[in-house]
C-alpha cells in the first residue's frame, strides 16, 4: 500500500483531521486531536499504528513488517513497512484497530457520535 491510499484511507474515517505538529514531514492523523497514525514524508515505507499492547506482540511475532515503532511507547506503538508484503486488507483493518484504541479511551463526551469501526 502506497502512503497516498494510506492518507486517503486515514482521512475517510470519522472526524479524522492531519497535520504536522513535529515538523515538516511527520504527517500525522487524529481522531478529534488525538493521534492515531504518523506517516513521514522523508521514508514513506514506515508507517505508525497505535496498537493493543498484547496484539502488537503477537503481530510483531507474526510480521517481519511489524516492530516496535522507533521515538514511540514500544508497548502501544507499533511501525509497519509499507514497502514489505503486508496486505492491504490488514494494513487498512490495522488503521481501523488504531483509530478504535483512541477512540475507547477518550472520555465519553469526545466519543459522543464516533462509531466503532
Amino acid at each position: 500500500m502506497d502512503i497516498e491510499t494510506v492518507r486517503d484511507y486515514c482521512l475517510s474515517l470519522p472526524f479524522v483531521t492531519e497535520d504536522f505538529p513535529f515538523d515538516e514531514t511527520t504527517l500525522v492523523f487524529r481522531v478529534r486531536e488525538k493521534i492515531f497514525a504518523m506517516l513521514s514524508l522523508d521514508n514513506n515505507e514506515w508507517f505508525v499504528l497505535k496498537c493493543n499492547p498484547d496484539y502488537a506482540l503477537e503481530l510483531r511475532d507474526s510480521y517481519s513488517e511489524i516492530t516496535p515503532a522507533w521515538h514511540m511507547n514500544k508497548k502501544h506503538w507499533n511501525q509497519l513497512n509499507l514497502l514489505g508484503l503486508l496486505p492491504d486488507e490488514l494494513i487498512t483493518s490495522l488503521i481501523r484497530h488504531s483509530y478504535n484504541e483512541v477512540v475507547k479511551k477518550m472520555p465519553k463526551k469526545n466519543r459522543e457520535g464516533i462509531p466503532e469501526l
